[in-house]
């Protein structure tokens, strides 16, 4: 009971620039697709395997342009590039956009941006790995949207679907939530994860069933080892938005469609 009485207290926001955080409780979960029931299954995302993850917990929507004026504002760190420079700082983030998820950012931005709301918080505050992000995204019943298995294109934001050549805000989409709650899981932006991919565009060097201890998870890799993402942007397909989904950046790449969201550990362990 105790133990459920500390992760209560680490879920409560205790600053305005604090991500609103979501539980995602220890159990199994189905990982990765399954060819008879998912006609789009893609060779990288098979075979399908349970796999158990602890205690965690996830942003509810991905990183606003809010949120990450609050970083520049602390840190002075350099804005997005599509940003302007402006000579006073509180105009960040651009008119009106407050509540959109903050894009242009790099897998090194994304990891500053967590190293920083960790120390200004004292949580263990990171990004997600692609276990965690998944499992967030579909709960645990291997569904193929974060809404069940049925498509349905008023969910989230694809330009295919509803015509917009850009993002939404990150709550847009209440209807489109994941089982426990999470937003645009699928759409609006596709989402850096910590985990790798490596080094070859079509071929992932870590592949299923997922493995945390085979190097994947690690955050010293050298930048010509690119970073999965989960999640597909405005710009994609109904046949890509799917909770199994993975692609891959460099981490120094930047992307009008790219984004993150940040996941809590309860245990530096």
């Amino acid at each position: 009971m105790s133990e459920r009485i500390e992760m209560s207290d680490i879920l409560v926001a205790q600053h305005p620039f604090e991500p609103e955080m979501i539980l995602i409780p220890a159990g199994e979960f189905l990982m990765g697709s399954d060819p008879e029931k998912d006609p789009y299954a893609a060779a990288t995302e098979l075979p399908q395997h349970t796999l158990y993850l602890p205690d965690y917990a996830m942003a509810r929507t991905p990183v606003t342009n809010a949120q990450y004026a609050a970083f520049l504002k602390a840190t002075g760190y350099r804005p997005p590039p599509h940003w302007k420079i402006l000579f006073w700082k509180k105009r960040w983030p651009p008119r009106g956009r407050h509540k959109y998820p903050v894009v242009n950012v790099s897998w090194h931005n994304a990891c500053a941006y967590c190293q920083w709301l960790a120390e200004a918080t004292g949580k263990l505050y990171r990004l997600p790995n692609e276990a965690e992000w998944e499992k967030a995204a579909r709960g645990t019943d291997g569904r193929i949207y974060p809404w069940g298995d049925e498509w349905d294109p008023e969910r989230c934001n694809l330009v295919e679907q509803n015509g917009k050549e850009h993002t939404t805000p990150v709550t847009a989409y209440p209807q489109g939530a994941s089982p426990y709650g999470l937003l645009d899981m699928i759409g609006n932006v596709w989402e850096w994860t910590r985990s790798l991919w490596g080094r070859k565009l079509r071929q992932p060097e870590f592949g299923y069933p997922y493995d945390a201890t085979d190097g994947r998870e690690n955050l010293a890799a050298a930048s010509n080892v690119r970073r999965v993402l989960r999640g597909v942007s405005f710009f994609n397909d109904p046949q890509v938005a799917r909770c199994a989904a993975r692609y891959r950046y460099s981490p120094y790449n930047r992307y009008v469609s790219v984004g993150f969201r940040v996941s809590l550990s309860f245990s530096s362990t």
